[in-house]
């Protein structure tokens, strides 16, 4: 016997269910916005995995950057930069100071020298106004570069490398 009445009724059926169709929505062109840098740097942009610290386009920093992970540099920055990672200068920005990360891509302008790095590329929009030291150098027809460069060449003796131009002509 029990205490309280259990209220059976009986149960209704769901009715079958059926995929509703799908909303149609055009594309917003407008988000995400579309990044300016060249199909080069999208190649050699960081995996999921890679840290990536952004300077974005409309800041202006005066300081030092020093550590570990990836800076892409979209704006300016005045000082120095020291990291164990890779550097992006996207056309359009400017960094003025010292450089010392592993790879360094060119597509804005560098004020001063780029030092131990293993590899260095010059956009075609890219500017390097200093001495450069670097395992491998690959130079874009159309960029341009005032200073001294040492690239190819380790502690002990050469080591194999190439300088890449867009053109050349022979005289």
């Amino acid at each position: 016997m029990a205490i309280w009445k259990e209220s059976t009724s009986p149960k209704k059926e769901a009715p079958p269910m059926t995929p509703e169709p799908a909303l149609k929505r055009e594309p917003d062109s407008s988000y995400p916005p579309q990044p300016s840098f060249s199909q080069d740097t999208i190649r050699r942009s960081p995996t999921r995995e890679t840290r990536e610290s952004v300077i974005a386009s409309d800041i202006t920093i005066e300081g030092k950057i020093d550590g570990a992970g990836h800076v892409r540099l979209a704006g300016r920055f005045k000082g120095d930069v020291n990291i164990q990672g890779d550097l992006t200068i996207d056309a359009g920005a400017k960094l003025t100071g010292s450089v010392r990360a592993n790879s360094v891509v060119i597509g804005g302008e560098v004020e001063g020298n780029i030092d131990s790095a293993a590899r260095v590329e010059l956009l075609e929009s890219g500017v390097l106004n200093g001495d450069l030291k670097a395992g491998l150098l690959t130079v874009a027809a159309g960029s341009r570069m005032r200073g001294r460069a040492e690239f190819g060449w380790n502690d002990e003796h050469p080591v194999k490398s190439s300088l890449t131009l867009g053109t050349s002509q022979a005289s």
